[in-house]
Order: structure tokens, then sequence, then C-alpha cells
């Protein structure tokens, strides 16, 4: 027996056989757990070529396997749902004049989608719509406003911001939405919407919520985000100001450890950036953008992970779009700072200084401290970059006195740990060597994991430039250990990339080519360009003293190109080392 489309269990239990030879197939846009005897198999969405075959099936075999690529896209847009796949196909079958591909441009517009997926009394909005009217009020407006965020998926705690209710409350709502198969459970705690389910719950709440109701669930929800951020930014940068300087409203996530707090910057990075873009697109005013401004702020710490360099970049210049045209000073500031940010790591470092110039002027126009001390030293270090080493000190003095008067001493510690390098690059060991003991000491005192950790490269660096090579290494070891436990990758790229060069001067090639070639890894997979260039310099070198000319002289004229493009001053000091002559390449 065949019972299609029950309702709820009482609906059918009535109609089961009893006797053990009959059996029954139930379907229901709910989960029937409470079935007795039932065994329940969810029906998931097809696979691609499963959602291919039955679109040929139906639109015909020939038109599809003249544009496959055209008809996978298709598909791909119907959310790969037999309803969907079924009708778009039979409108392409009653119009023989139609390609395959005059649908995708018909599909592409989310607006409209909904309305193309419709053919004679099939319609999936109407589909939908039957499981959306079984509802109660709380699930549907829950089903409406979960819809308004443009990120991949939501977590428990992030939903129950933009409804406004208690976390075991929100938990009951998302867990009864996705019994009626109206949300996904991909994950513990984590919940995501049908590609077209939410174009549907998204039309459903523009008829519905009043445009203040959306805009309030958005400031909740990105306030639970820069909360939960400004707690990830004080646990993982210990000592900062900036995370007790962010204008946060509401409560977020708290973390055991700078670990935690990090992997959540990771995992919820395509959600943070969503909220992100969705503030800059529709804020008219400070108070609404300012909180997406702190937001890009408080996610730096995941700027050292290097999964992410383009979408900082690419939310700090939407922030700055949308600050500028409404005047909102403050939060420019900030996406200025993140903007340099990105741009300093793309090694583009005139344009990271024009930026960051900007920003001290706005700081200190605005008397604003958020970001005062980190600017400074952000322009120290670029400074120091081009080689202009008494400008780059400085500015370091400049960002002591600031961290001085504020009392900020994990600040003081960041300077000196930088600074050491200009010292090295002036002719003054001594000063280097005092400058990074003593940085390392503050954030030892202190108790600052990262901190120690940066420290502990610098100094690395200063020593294996004097020649302690021994103690250079085991800085740069204790350092790596910490960065790879943090998932701190473009960290982790750096330090192997001094090891290489320590154990180059040590004339331990093995153990340099096989460093540098972890540094390259890890640049080409987190699309490094600037780390590449620097990790096939310190390869070619260690190749060359393990006696592979051959394969030297490549590594050496592909980062020479790479340079090159970047436009980094290491460039010439290759090009001095591919003529022959010995150099030591600064970066």
């Amino acid at each position: 027996m065949l019972l299609d489309n029950a309702r709820d269990t009482r609906q059918v239990s009535q109609l089961l056989p009893g006797s053990p030879g009959c059996a029954a197939m139930v379907t229901s846009r709910v989960k029937l757990a409470d079935l007795p005897s039932a065994r329940l198999i969810d029906l998931d969405v097809m696979e691609p070529d499963e959602a291919l075959s039955l679109f040929a099936a139906v639109a015909g075999p020939e038109r599809v396997a003249a544009e496959r690529a055209a008809a996978m896209d298709v598909v791909a847009a119907c959310g790969f749902l037999p309803l969907a796949v079924r009708i778009v196909a039979a409108r392409l079958a009653a119009r023989p004049s139609w390609t395959v591909a005059s649908l995708a441009p018909r599909l592409a517009d989310e607006q409209r989608r909904l309305d193309e997926l419709r053919v004679g009394d099939l319609a999936v909005e109407a589909t939908f719509a039957l499981g959306y009217g079984q509802l109660d009020a709380a699930q549907a407006r829950a089903f409406r406003l979960l819809s308004l965020p443009n990120g991949p998926d939501i977590s428990t705690g992030a939903a129950a911001a933009v409804l406004a209710l208690p976390a075991l409350e929100t938990e009951d709502l998302l867990e009864s939405l996705v019994d009626a198969s109206l949300l996904e459970a991909h994950a513990p705690g984590r919940y995501r919407f049908h590609d077209l389910l939410k174009l549907f719950a998204r039309r459903t709440m523009d008829k519905t919520e009043q445009p203040q109701a959306r805009t309030m669930a958005l400031r909740r929800l990105l306030g639970f985000y820069l909360a939960s951020a400004q707690s990830a930014h004080r646990l993982a940068y210990e000592g900062s100001m900036i995370a007790d300087n962010l204008v946060v409203v509401g409560s977020g996530r708290t973390f055991a450890s700078a670990d935690d707090a990090v992997a959540w910057l990771i995992s919820e990075g395509d959600n943070l950036f969503a909220v992100i873009g969705q503030a800059a697109e529709f804020s008219r005013a400070a108070e609404q953008l300012l909180p997406a401004a702190d937001l890009i702020v408080a996610m730096e710490p995941l700027l050292e992970s290097g999964t992410h360099a383009r979408e900082f970049d690419l939310a700090a210049r939407a922030t700055l779009a949308t600050a500028i045209k409404i005047g909102d000073e403050g939060s420019e500031l900030r996406a200025r700072y993140v903007l340099g940010r990105t741009l300093f790591g793309a090694n583009k470092l005139p344009e990271a200084e024009g930026q960051f110039r900007l920003v001290l002027d706005l700081s200190t126009t605005r008397n604003e401290r958020v970001l005062m001390g980190e600017v400074l030293n952000a322009l120290a270090v670029v400074s120091g970059r081009l080689r202009r080493h008494n400008e780059a000190l400085g500015w370091f003095d400049a960002a002591t006195t600031f961290y001085r008067e504020n009392g900020v001493p994990a600040g003081e510690a960041l300077v000196l740990s930088y600074s050491a390098r200009d010292h090295l690059g002036l002719g003054r060991p001594d000063d280097a060597i005092a400058a990074a003991e003593k940085g390392l000491a503050i954030f030892t005192e202190i108790g600052s994991g990262a901190g120690t950790a940066r420290a502990r490269y610098h100094l690395g660096i200063v020593l294996s430039r004097v020649g302690r090579l021994n103690e250079a290494v085991h800085h740069h070891a204790e350092c790596l250990a910490f960065f790879r436990a943090s998932n701190q990758r473009v960290w982790e790229q750096r330090v192997c990339v001094r090891l290489a060069e320590t154990f180059i001067a040590a004339e331990r090639f093995a153990d340099a080519v096989r460093h540098a070639e972890q540094a390259l890894a890890v640049s080409r997979d987190i699309g490094h360009p600037y780390g590449e260039g620097l990790s096939l310099a310190v390869l070619g070198r260690a190749l060359r003293g393990t006696g592979n000319s051959s394969r030297s002289a490549d590594c050496l004229r592909e980062a020479f190109d790479i340079l090159t493009r970047l436009g980094a001053p290491e460039a010439g000091d290759l090009k001095i080392l591919l003529a022959g002559a010995p150099v030591v390449v600064e970066s």
C-alpha cells in the first residue's frame, strides 16, 4: 500500500496493514519518527549525474548531449531537486527553438528563479507553500527570518540572535523545521536551507516581515558575531587594545583557548564575511555600518591563517566604499586598516603604506585610539620592508610612546621584537639582540603565547644573522610548533624560510631543503605569492649547497620572476645571486 503525502502519523496509523504479508510505503514532508516499526529513509536531492539523466529523459537526450556543460549548469541552478529539474526540462521540451544554454540566464536571477520553475499545474513554489502552510506561527517566523543571512549555514547561537530567543527554544524550533524537511541539520548544531527553499523563505519574508524587523534581525546577528570575534581577538592577541575598544552590543560565544578562538573564526569565516557584505550593502548610517567595520577588525587573527586573504580584501573595500558614501569616518579608518593589512600581505607595500597613513590621519583627527598603536607599528614594518630602516625606527619609537602612555606592555613588546630587524639593517647587531630579547622577556612575563611565538621568531632571525645558529634553530623550532598548532599558516611559512636560511648558514643543506620545501608547499596551499617567491629563493640557495645546480637555477629564476612581478626589493638580491655573487636575501 502506498500512502502519499501524509500530514502526520495519526493520519495514516489506521490505514497500516496488520498482517505479516503486507507492507506500506508512506511519503511525507515531515519525519514520521513516531510511526511504529517504520524504517525511515530521507530522500535527498539527486546526485548531479542523476539530475542530468532526468533532465535528458524529459528534454531529449540529443539536446542535452549537444550542450552537456550548459545542462549541468541548469540542473545545478535547480539545486538538483527532482521536481525543479523536471519542470525546467518540460519547459525546454515544449520549446524546440530554445537552447539549453538559454535557460541558464533565466535561472541565474534569484528574484525570478522560482517563477521560472513552473509549468502547467506544476510549481516548485506551490509545493514549498504546502509545507510552509503546516507550520505554526513561531515555526513560520523562524523559517522566514533564518533565510535573511547570506552565509552558507547558521549555528544555533547565531540563529538565537536572529530570532531574539533563548538558545534552547531556538534549537527546538530549528529541529522542528528539520522534521518538517524545511531545514537541513548537516552537522551538530549547524543548519542550512536548500537553495530553492531559501529563495522561497526570503520571498515569504519580504511579503510578511516589516523592513524594521529584518533590519533588527540582521543587526542582532552582526552583534552576536562581533561579540564572539571580540572574545576570539582578545585571546589570540593577548594584551592588544583593539578588543577593549570595539563597540560591542549584545553577547556572543566565549572560548577556552586561543586555538579554539581561531578555529571558530576559520569555521565561521564565510558567514562572517557574508554578514559584513550585507551590512555594507544596506547600511545608511554609521550606527549600522560600524559593527561590521569593527567585526572585520576583530577577525584580524584569521588573516594569519592565510585562508581568507581575498575575502578580507573584498570585505574591506565594500565597507570602505559605504563608509565614504555615508560619511562614516570611524568605519572608514577601520576598513582602511584591514585593507592595508591585506595589501601588505600581498607585498603591495606602497599601497599598504598609503592606507596606513590615511588611518593614522583619521585616528589623529578623531582622537580615536582603537588602531593607533597598530597603525604606527604597521607603518614601521612597511618602512623596514622597504629598507628605510631609520624611518622604521622612528615609527617604532612613536608606537612605543603610545603603548607606554596607555599601559599596554604587549604593544611595547611587539614593537621591540619587530624593531630588531631594522637594527640589523643598520648594522647594529647588539641593539638588535637587546631589543629582541627584551621583547621576548615582556611577552613571557605577561604570559602571551602568540606574542612569545612572534618574539621568538624575530630573535631567531637576529641570532641566525650573528652566527648563533643553534640558538636560532631552537627559537624557530619553538615558535613553529606554536604556529602549526594554532593553524597560523602565514607564520608557519615564514618560520620554515628562516629555518632553511639558518641551516644554509650551518651548511646543513639537506635540512635547509626540507624546510624550504615545507615553506613552498604552505605558500602555494594558501595562495601566497610573496611567500612563494621567498620560499623558492631559499630553496634555490639550499639546492645549490647540495650540488643540485640545475634545480637550484630553476628555483632561483622562478623566485626572481615572482618577486619582480610583485615589485619586492628581494628581487634585486636575487639578480645578484643569479649573476653568481653570494648574497643573503633580506626580507
